[in-house]
């Protein structure tokens, strides 16, 4: 239900909101999906992220109330890129503009987030995370998951306050500077996770087959002919087969894993896939 005020009663704007404040919101907004709820979603995280400031900014109770109230509506965005409509929406409340603006604002800078949000953390800073760490873990490095989560939180915590700052100072101003270049910024950073997927299949794509065929006395072995052909052909033929399922099939991710287990335990037990067990049938084909 949205307020029926539609403008404070002391319009005299407030002092700028101090660095202490600021980052105490920006530490708040780590609780914004803590009260999550399908009718309006981040709202109660919101509120709780951004009251400090609304404390500091409304010295009348009832305008104080009123922003609560309208601040308490429907929210949802990035939960790490939230900071960035947390400064927008402080700068107004500062400089007490009307309600229905505020309101308006707040729907239009959370919008463009998600996009964002994904190019950014899911399909860039995850695989580079995951990729100076992968090895690491491989041979047992127990510093692997530790440093894979420092390097995730540092970055995300360097934005969150990066935004909050900068959306602050900047105000209204900030989104028109968000959507004029969200296109171009989605596309760059969705083509960046793409390369490091790409050089994560290559570098830890480790499926190999022990098929060897035997003709009299020579034996041939089929990894040795692919690699001739091309290094890393086999990881790169399940990429673009689960790719295909995805895009063309409309799989879902969980039917592809199930897939690649079933075809990663039926390969082990006859032995056509490398590793250091010991295979169930031993290929040696006659030519």
């Amino acid at each position: 239900m949205e307020s029926n005020v539609n403008t404070y009663k002391d319009l005299t704007p407030a002092r700028p909101l101090d660095r202490a404040t600021l980052n105490k919101m920006v530490l708040r907004s780590l609780f914004l999906q803590g009260s999550f709820n399908y009718e309006r979603m981040q709202a109660a995280g919101w509120l709780y992220g951004i009251l400090p400031g609304l404390e500091k900014i409304h010295t009348n109770k009832e305008d104080l109330s009123a922003s609560m109230e309208h601040n308490l509506e429907f929210f949802n965005t990035h939960p790490f890129l939230v900071t960035f409509v947390m400064g927008i929406v402080l700068s107004l409340e500062q400089q007490k503009a009307d309600i229905p603006t505020i309101r308006a604002v707040r729907v239009a800078a959370m919008g463009p987030l998600g996009g964002i949000g994904d190019a950014i953390f899911w399909f860039t800073l995850v695989p580079i995370a995951a990729g100076i760490t992968a090895n690491m873990a491989i041979s047992g490095n127990i510093a692997a998951p530790i440093l894979f989560l420092i390097i995730f939180n540092v970055v995300q915590f360097i934005v969150r306050y990066w935004l909050m700052y900068w959306s602050y100072d900047l105000g209204t101003t900030a989104i028109e500077l968000l959507t004029k270049n969200a296109k171009e910024f989605t596309h760059s950073a969705s083509m960046l996770g793409v390369f490091v997927v790409g050089a994560l299949t290559n570098n830890y794509g480790a499926t190999t087959t022990k098929i060897v065929f035997q003709s009299g006395e020579v034996f041939t072995e089929v990894q040795g002919i692919i690699d001739g052909v091309l290094p890393q052909l086999i990881p790169l033929v399940l990429t673009l087969i689960l790719y295909f399922l995805i895009k063309k099939k409309g799989w879902s991710t969980i039917k592809c894993i199930m897939l690649l287990l079933v075809i990663g335990i039926v390969g082990a037990a006859f032995g056509i896939w490398g590793g250091d067990y010991t295979p169930l049938i031993q290929w040696y084909p006659t030519i």
